[in-house]
């Protein structure tokens, strides 16, 4: 279902590790004080990751609300996920079925410094 990425127009990654213990509005202040982002930009899906690497959330917001996704991987897999602390980084929806997929993104995609 998360692979398909119906009605996603752009994924933003926060890189480094988050707290995932942490519900829309925790995910949406880390947007606002660490990167400068709102996360309320329709059509837009914010992934964090969180220490183990094993599971990752997202927030999307549809114009009247938020949806919060999660992703555990099993059996000992892991994501390979950007270690870079306080990063966002902008990348393509082929990209973003790839890391899903378990692939390694890294060199691939472009950083944002101010995403707006």
């Amino acid at each position: 279902m998360l692979k398909e990425a119906a009605g996603i127009k752009k994924v933003i990654i926060c890189t480094g590790k988050t707290d995932l213990r942490k519900g829309v509005p925790g995910l949406a202040a880390i947007l606002r004080l660490h990167f400068d982002m709102n996360a309320a930009e329709e059509g837009t899906l914010f992934l964090f990751c969180g220490s183990s690497k094993r599971l990752i959330k997202g927030i999307i917001y549809e114009g009247d609300g938020y949806v919060l996704i999660s992703k555990r991987l099993l059996n000992g897999d892991h994501f390979y996920w950007p270690k870079d602390p306080a990063e966002a980084r902008n990348v393509t929806i082929d990209q973003y079925r790839k890391l899903l997929d378990g692939h390694n993104i890294e060199g691939i995609y472009k950083s944002i410094d101010k995403y707006r």
